[in-house]
């Protein structure tokens, strides 16, 4: 880096005007200090250090009591740093733009994480609890009924009872992310695929997101149990109760099961199954709905110029919304499949969980399927083909909550960039 220094600074001589011509070493006049005016001469400013004091390029401080000029002194202006954020009043709003770009990136990221994870926790409860309830005449597929049993289930039981099982979430996504970073670093298989993908390097792909399922299974029934467990004859049980029931479930441990209880093995085929067309499904929606986005927006900027506010929203919520729209689409069209999951994965628990259908009793668990298509012939033949989707308004809502969300952020996000622009 070439060094800055105004041409008027030598180290010792500097009066904010031009170097003396004498060369290094050479005798200096004796002066006086008798006066205040000659003092005044010797009263320096600091050297112009570029980006300090507010100053502008090419601008200099002025002597010590000479007033400041409202324009820059003439001569060659120094060039900016890359970017355009350069000291001076020019600046401030770009670093401030900058910090709030990125609070308001992290800002919008954390609350798609919070309505996703904990505002739409109490229509994933009631959701399961619909699913497994094989006595329930209400299936509850408009957002209407389930709002009532939600309030009757606030009314005798407490907020609790929404709120259930919250940190087993947590906890089998935890299990999940840490089983796949440990499988793919021991093993071949990649965590991600490239751009020049082949059939092999999918079925590679797929092959460590089912070893992920089959990891993360006993915690996930654990936490299946935690959240349609009824709170009027539920104990209070600590955070790591899910890591302990799963441990427990897979050496034969723990809180004693009925001879009804599926084994593991039976379990595999309908978990791998849902989670990988889940993931499947949701990656390709994810593709195609960025796809669009993306080429709305190119278009958008060719039409005409963007606004750097829309620039903004542009790199920011394409990304929020194809998730968005890929989880929607994966619920919707694997609902059936989750339903009969949630079943076998219930059975022979002694899970005794609330009446969906008068918010204020509680039912037993006793079915017995002997797989998973006994469970699909069941509920086809014993309630019809709309039970499958017993519980579906709970998913209306959970969706309508987390896009009135992203709406909300947009909006508050728009207009602080609008402001600070």
């Amino acid at each position: 880096m070439h060094p800055r220094r105004p041409d008027g600074f030598d180290g010792l001589g500097y009066r904010g005007g031009a170097r003396d011509e004498q060369g290094f070493g050479g005798a200096f006049p004796a002066r006086s200090f008798s006066s205040a005016s000659d003092l005044s001469h010797w009263v320096t400013t600091p050297p112009d250090i570029p980006g300090s004091r507010n100053l502008h390029w090419g601008e200099k401080s002025p002597p010590y009591g000479v007033p400041g000029p409202s324009t820059p002194l003439e001569g060659p202006a120094e060039e900016p740093f890359p970017g355009g954020s350069g000291g001076g009043g020019g600046g401030v709003p770009g670093q401030s733009t900058e910090q709030l770009n990125r609070f308001a990136g992290f800002g919008i990221g954390l609350a798609s994480l919070f309505t996703e994870n904990v505002l739409a926790h109490p229509c994933i409860v009631l959701r399961r609890q619909c699913q497994v309830n094989y006595h329930a005449r209400h299936y509850h597929l408009t957002p209407f009924t389930v709002i009532n049993i939600m309030y009757s289930f606030n009314k005798t039981q407490g907020p609790r009872a929404l709120w259930k099982g919250m940190g087993s979430t947590f906890i089998v996504q935890g299990v999940t992310l840490g089983a796949e970073g440990i499988i793919s670093e021991f093993t071949p298989l990649p965590r991600e695929i490239s751009h020049k993908w082949n059939p092999k390097q999918i079925g590679e792909h797929l092959l460590l997101k089912s070893l992920t399922y089959m990891v993360a299974m006993p915690f996930y029934s654990a936490s299946l149990i935690e959240t349609v467990q009824s709170e009027i004859i539920r104990d209070n049980t600590g955070i790591l109760e899910c890591v302990k029931e799963g441990i427990g479930r897979v050496i034969g441990l723990g809180v004693p099961h009925s001879k009804r209880l599926l084994p593991l093995l039976s379990l595999i085929f309908p978990t791998v199954l849902h989670g990988v067309l889940h993931y499947v499904i949701s990656s390709i929606i994810q593709k195609f709905v960025l796809l669009i986005l993306k080429r709305k927006t190119y278009s958008s900027h060719l039409a005409e110029s963007t606004r750097p506010v829309q620039s903004m929203l542009d790199a920011y919520f394409p990304e929020l919304i194809a998730n968005f729209a890929a989880s929607l689409c994966s619920d919707v069209i694997l609902y059936p499949l989750e339903t009969v999951l949630h079943r076998l994965h219930i059975q022979g628990t002694r899970t005794i969980i609330d009446n969906t259908d008068l918010g204020y009793e509680v039912l037993p668990i006793n079915t017995q399927y002997e797989g998973m298509r006994d469970c699909i012939n069941t509920i086809k033949q014993e309630e019809g083909m709309l039970g499958f989707y017993k519980g579906f308004g709970a998913v209306i809502i959970q969706y309508t909550l987390h896009a009135a969300v992203l709406q909300i952020t947009k909006i508050i996000y728009s207009t602080l960039l609008q402001n600070s622009v």
